[in-house]
Order: C-alpha cells, then sequence, then structure tokens
C-alpha cells in the first residue's frame, strides 16, 4: 500500500513540473498517406491543453509531407468529448483552394493554414480536436488529436 501512495505522489509531481506534462501532446492518430511533420494550434505554447478563446478564432497550421499523388485534399475537424464525436462545419473544406498546391506528389511537403470561429455558445468545457487531412480517395494524408480547452474571452 504504502508503495502506490509513493507512486501516485510521484505522478503528481510529474505533472507539476514545468518539463514534464506541461506541454500540450499533439498525436497521430491514424495518417495513411501521408506524414504530419508538424501541427501547431496558435496560443498553445507551453500549455497542457491549448486554450480555444470563445469569440474568437483559433488557428491551426500543418506542416506535412505527402506520400501518393492526390487530385484533391479535403480538410475535417472534429471535437471528441469521450465516445461523442462532433463534426465542425468549416467555411471551406477544400485545402487545395486554402493554399495548399494541389495536385499533391509523394516526398514533398505542404503547408495548410485554417481558422475556425470558436462561437461563445460552446461549452467551457476540455475537448479533444480531431485534425484530418483526406486524399482524393478518403484517407487520411494527415490525422492529429489535439488536446483543448474552451475558455471564455478574457
Amino acid at each position: 500500500m504504502p508503495s502506490k501512495i509513493i507512486l501516485v505522489c510521484a505522478l503528481f509531481a510529474a505533472c507539476l513540473s514545468p518539463f514534464e506534462c506541461s506541454t500540450a501532446v499533439i498525436r497521430d492518430c491514424g495518417s495513411v498517406d501521408g506524414t504530419a511533420v508538424k501541427v501547431d494550434l496558435a496560443g498553445c505554447e507551453n500549455q497542457r491543453y491549448c486554450p480555444l478563446v470563445s469569440g474568437k478564432n483559433a488557428t491551426l497550421t500543418a506542416t506535412f509531407q505527402s506520400k501518393v499523388e492526390s487530385s484533391s485534399l479535403k480538410a475535417l475537424v472534429y471535437g471528441k468529448l469521450g465516445p461523442l464525436k462532433i463534426k465542425f462545419n468549416l467555411p471551406n473544406s477544400d485545402a487545395c483552394s486554402s493554399g495548399v498546391a494541389c495536385p499533391l506528389k509523394p516526398n514533398e511537403n505542404y503547408v495548410y493554414n485554417l481558422s475556425i470561429y470558436v462561437k461563445r455558445s460552446y461549452p467551457k468545457i476540455n475537448v479533444e480536436i480531431q485534425f484530418e487531412l483526406r486524399d482524393a480517395n478518403g484517407k487520411d494524408v494527415v490525422c492529429s488529436i489535439i488536446p483543448a480547452v474552451i475558455v471564455g474571452s478574457k
């Protein structure tokens, strides 16, 4: 029993350390036809959860490399709350008309920028953001999970 208490205390202390558990870990969720080189959500630096400020735009930048040729690229964003997965309606889901030079070519790097308005009506909760870029065959070139929290504006 005392060893369990020590383990719990050690894990808790590690998460309070500025070097452990302090930066949001953006993880891959099944990129098949590409590789995410870097996925950034503005304002996420040194935050355990990326803040999505109510009433403001959230800006995401994805640098990726395609493994395939593709004539199209579609952006999708979901909010995940436990087992629920809620799709965000994007003003323009066509990444090719949003700055990505299509057709995609294998082994080339691309940058995609997305700005999403965070509605004031969204509840102030922790949420996982699932960001995907799908090729013409419906396969993920990029799939990333971003831990986030919706916060009120100051």
